[in-house]
């Protein structure tokens, strides 16, 4: 029990770093809104890269990603487990940041090209990538902010306080 004790204190690293938003006058919800939102979208996404080929192999293979067979896989079971640990609130911080840096790959290879592209430009890729600035913008807060009052994270917190 002491070895696992360690290990949840390793991996709660981030509790030393303060948050720049006052999570006093935050409610509750409001972070756990972020999350469910943050969770839903990369669930759906981490998802289709397995059950429909044009949202996962092929648009991989489109994109020029090296075994686009098992990058879409790799990616989408990533988005998986790392959206599961930020919809519990656990380990929340550490699992944003693979989700962070997939939809920062995504913005890059998908819609940033899309400035060059004849009749799209700005404004065409401003549109198709909102949800991804949605989630980018989500992603940062989270990292920042932390899991808030409902999570699995302050439950341990407050649990190896009481010990």
């Amino acid at each position: 029990m002491p070895a696992a004790r360690k290990l949840l204190a390793c991996l709660n690293w981030t509790k030393h770093i303060k948050p720049q938003v006052d999570l006093v006058s935050v409610p509750a919800w409001s972070i756990v809104l972020v999350r469910l939102a943050v969770g839903r979208i990369f669930a759906t996404q981490g998802f289709l890269k397995y059950a429909d080929p044009n949202m996962g192999v092929n648009r991989f293979v489109r994109i020029g990603f090296p075994a686009p067979l098992f990058t879409a896989h790799f990616v989408g079971a990533f988005e998986m487990v790392c959206e599961f640990l930020v919809l519990l609130g656990m380990w929340t911080r550490i699992s944003a940041i693979p989700l962070l840096i997939v939809i920062s790959m995504a913005i890059a290879t998908t819609k940033l090209p899309e400035l060059y592209r004849p009749n799209q430009g700005f404004w065409y890729m401003v549109s198709e990538a909102r949800t991804d600035f949605s989630m980018l913008c989500c992603l940062l807060f989270l990292i920042i902010s932390g899991p808030g009052v409902w999570s699995v994270d302050n439950f341990w917190s407050r649990r190896n306080v009481d010990q």
